[in-house]
Parts: C-alpha cells; structure tokens; sequence
C-alpha cells in the first residue's frame, strides 16, 4: 500500500490553512503626507480583514472545493465540508487514483475525514492485515504533522480551519490590497500576506524542526492570497509553501453537517505503520 505520500499529502492540505499570516514593511517613507496616506490605507486593509475574519469564525463552516499542488504531479482535489465551530474538522471527497489510493478503493474518490486530531479514509475491506475487514483507515495527525506539529495544532482547538488563517490576516502589517477581481463570478477585493517562520507565534513549532509542515515543502515562508467578497467572506484562499500550492473555493457558509468519527470497529489504525515509513518527510 502507498501510504506515505496519501497520508503527507492530505495531511499537508489540512497544514497549509494553519497559516497565520503576516507581510513585510515596504520600507520607510520619507514624506510625512505619503506615510499618513499609508497607515489610512493600512487601516482601511485591517478593517476590511477584520470584518472578514469575524464574519468567517462566526458562521463556523463551509462547502469547500481544494486544490492542493506539490508540484510534482497530478493535483489533488478535494470537496467537500469544513468545520470549525467546534474544532476543527472536515469531510471531503478526493481523486483515489492522485492521491495513491487505488489500491485500497475500487472507487475513483476516496472519503476523508479529519475528526478528534485524525483522518479517517473510507476505503474497502482487505484481506489480511491491519485493514481486513475494516471500512476505514486510520491514520493520527501526529504521524502527519509530527509530534511537535500536532502539539502546536491541538493548542486553541482548531488551528487548521480558514477561520484560523483570517485570525492572522487580521493582526497582521502592511498586507498588500491588489485591488478588485472577479473570482467565480463574484466581485472580491484581492489581498496578500508573506509569513516567514519568525512570525509564526504559537504555530512556530509546526513549521520548524526536522519532523516539521513547513521544512517538508523547503521554503521558509507562507505566501496566502484571499479574495474577500461583497458579503464580508473569503470567496478563495491560496497559500503557498515553496513548492506546494494549496487553494480554497468557498461555495457555501454555515449550516453543514456535523462530521463525526467512524465506529470503532469498522476501524483500522495505521499510525504507527504510517510513522515508521517515513510518511513525515524531511
């Protein structure tokens, strides 16, 4: 079974929106005018952001189309519900076959949930081992994140979710405002922020150290883009760590089903399986 890049694939989809934004000052201005022309501007980014970010944690889910690019293949996509109201969570259908699935479905999507800090794949019954019998397989987030990333992920009961991502929108400097476009046929407001790993507060840990999100993806900075629309939401969210691309299309807020967990017994635990084949990479 070709574990290791199902579990670091998805598992880095879900990482990527635990990107608490900031960006770099463009450097000092020399006239008084042209600096108070730029906190006005910077103030009227944050207010934005800041509607933006409330609005997102306050409805506290949503119908979700992902992308998530490494550059090195097929891309993965995956639809389907995010939860973040209580923790954070998600429920989505993925192409079997680019995210080295086949093996264990004849379906051409796979399942996934990220339910209680691990994902859940629906898959079909094996023969012999860990999964026979099973309908799902598990795999914790520790084996994805590492120890100390999972750790820093599990601190404030979400971390993960877009909810999260806006939440460093929000307090961030000079995020750059490029202006209005169309994105699936709605009229947003295009901004940008670049995080560097310095930045990164209480996430620091799961995006530094050998067994680390970020070191995987050889870069060491986040660039997010977020398109927010008339209604004070996020309409796409696109985050970039080196070579991985990860981006977000928002259909739909509030309202969605509540994602719980398979029963246990119609589940196979692979995690210390995934951990000792290297499916945490770096």
């Amino acid at each position: 079974m070709k574990l290791t890049y199902t579990a670091a694939w998805v598992g880095l989809t879900a990482a990527a929106m635990v990107a608490a934004t900031a960006c770099g000052s463009e450097g000092a201005k020399t006239a008084a005018e042209t600096a108070d022309k730029a906190v006005d501007k910077a103030d009227t980014i944050m207010a934005a952001l800041s509607r933006a970010t409330d609005r997102t944690e306050e409805l506290g889910s949503a119908e979700v189309r992902t992308t998530t690019d490494l550059g090195t293949g097929e891309p993965i996509s995956m639809d389907g519900t995010y939860s973040w109201g209580d923790g954070y969570a998600l429920d989505v259908e993925m192409d079997a076959e680019a995210a080295q699935m086949q093996e264990l479905t004849d379906s051409p999507t796979v399942r996934t949930l990220f339910v209680d800090g691990a994902y859940y794949y629906d898959i079909d019954p094996q023969p012999a081992g860990p999964l026979a019998g099973k309908e799902w397989m598990k795999i914790d987030g520790s084996a994805v994140f590492g120890e100390s990333g999972a750790a820093a992920m599990s601190g404030g009961g979400g971390g993960a979710s877009p909810a999260d991502s806006m939440k460093g929108l929000k307090y961030a400097s000079d995020v750059d405002d490029l202006g209005k476009e169309t994105v699936n046929g709605k009229t947003t407001t295009h901004y940008r922020a670049v995080l560097d790993q310095k930045d990164m507060g209480k996430f620091k840990e799961a995006f530094s150290g050998a067994d680390s999100m970020l070191n995987s993806t050889g870069s060491d900075s986040i660039t997010m883009d977020i398109w927010v629309g008339d209604k004070d939401l996020p309409v796409r969210l696109k985050q970039e760590f080196g070579a991985m691309t990860v981006t977000m299309d928002f259909d739909k807020f509030g309202a969605t089903k509540e994602i719980v967990a398979p029963p246990a017994g119609q589940t196979g635990d692979l995690t210390e399986e995934v951990k000792n084949s290297g499916a945490q990479q770096g």
